[in-house]
């Protein structure tokens, strides 16, 4: 089986490492199963203080491969669009894993984090961004929600008036914009990634590891996280079954403006 994440593990630090660079690890569903696996690995591994989650090629990750949504008939049933709370609530679980990991978690950003890669980095309790990363939810823009707690997290994260802007439109934003809104901690030369995050992780582990973990339970605790999860699987299950979605798909896949009919 091809290894879509690796793992490894350097001192106190545990790198999940998105491995489709020839996608631009475009998230499908064996990669997004397999890094589930390495997110309950960190759990298990004793001695950690931090968790680095980060792309090999030329993006972290260019979001959902959409082939590989307009193919969930394969994995949950021909009558896939009516089960759209299950596939949700199996997406949303392994983010939400991702987020309850005690253990501090950050994500190296360079050149996409898109759609479903920018609700990962979301669920993440720091982002560190290259210059020059674009970084956008477009799922408005192929007639569906951020479902996958990324209207929830953006939300909590820089407030209702900057999410709308954001999530209305679908657009880009640079990583300098990003970081204006707050959305990433820090902007640096590619290069410099891995030793900002190294930097970052020393400065962690000069606090107390269970002090750490228990001010990200309080920090997180103070948002209705799973009250937003709920709305955002009912309205993704009444978006999957409109012909717009169907619309946005096609569009996308075909390199054509959507031709949207609002039913």
């Amino acid at each position: 089986m091809t290894e879509l994440v690796l793992t490894q593990q350097r001192d106190h630090i545990f790198e999940i490492i998105l491995n489709r660079p020839d996608k631009r690890n475009a998230i499908n569903m064996e990669l997004f199963r397999q890094f589930d696996t390495a997110v309950s690995q960190a759990n298990r591994t004793p001695g950690l203080r931090a968790v680095l989650i980060r792309g090999e090629g030329k993006a972290f990750s260019a979001g959902i491969d959409v082939s590989n949504l307009l193919g969930l008939a394969g994995e949950y049933g021909p009558h896939w669009q009516q089960r759209m709370r299950r596939i949700t609530d199996d997406f949303q679980g392994v983010l939400t894993r991702l987020e309850r990991l005690e253990l501090p978690t950050i994500a190296l950003l360079h050149g996409y984090c898109l759609g479903m890669a920018m609700e990962l980095a979301l669920a993440c309790d720091i982002r560190i961004a290259a210059e020059g990363t674009k970084l956008g939810l477009p799922e408005s823009r192929l007639g569906m929600i951020p479902d996958v707690g990324g209207t929830t997290r953006l939300v909590r994260l820089v407030g209702p008036a900057r999410a709308k802007e954001l999530i209305f439109t679908g657009r880009q934003i640079d990583a300098a914009q990003a970081e204006a809104w707050g959305i990433v901690n820090y902007v640096v030369a590619e290069e410099g990634l891995l030793a900002k995050a190294e930097e970052l992780t020393a400065e962690i582990c000069q606090a107390a590891p269970l002090a750490v973990g228990m001010a990200k339970r309080v920090i997180d605790g103070l948002s209705d996280v799973d009250r937003g999860l709920q709305l955002e699987g009912w309205a993704q299950s009444q978006l999957f079954s409109t012909a717009d979605f169907l619309e946005g798909a096609q569009a996308f896949m075909m390199k054509r403006p959507p031709a949207w009919q609002a039913k």
